[in-house]
């Protein structure tokens, strides 16, 4: 991994250099906690725009004459869970990047709060200890995906069968 911190002579930076240093571990925590709302909301979005298209199957499949629509809404559907799992994708790798930065950026501070707490929680890596939302939060859309193709690929598989 490349340094991410610069190996600036407190000496010749000046008796500032902690309060700056500090400063922009603040701004830095901000923006990963920022980021996380954002990432939140985008969830509530896209989680309201399943419900939407949900919805919308259950009243077209009961309209007489509309079900011809309904392959289109699977597809949107299939579509806004791409788009959401790649969403939710890249919020954690930025996320991911913003962590990996005040890490290191810890290295310099008197505490490493969140490097400890990453070190209690098995970084991520023991299940018993910590499951890490994302991944949790990863299978929502691919989910969501699952049922819309299942649902679009349905009729397809039953044309060979006559009822009798």
């Amino acid at each position: 991994m490349n340094k991410l911190v610069n190996d600036i002579d407190t000496k010749k930076y000046g008796k500032s250099y902690q309060e700056h240093l500090f400063r922009q571990y603040e701004l830095l925590v901000d923006s990963a906690d920022k980021i996380s709302e954002r990432r939140n909301n985008a969830n509530n979005y896209y989680l309201g725009i399943n419900t939407a298209t949900l919805t919308l199957i259950g009243v077209v499949s009961h309209v007489e004459n509309s079900l011809w629509i309904l392959p289109y809404v699977y597809l949107a559907g299939i579509i806004f869970s791409i788009i959401f799992y790649l969403l939710i994708n890249s919020y954690k790798q930025l996320n991911s990047g913003k962590f990996n930065v005040i890490h290191e950026i810890e290295k310099k501070l008197p505490l490493a709060t969140y490097s400890y707490e990453w070190e209690v929680l098995g970084r991520g890596k023991d299940k018993s200890r910590y499951f890490p939302f994302s991944h949790i939060e990863l299978w929502i859309p691919i989910t969501l995906g699952i049922v819309y193709f299942i649902l679009l690929i349905y009729p397809l598989l039953n044309l060979g069968k006559v009822s009798g």
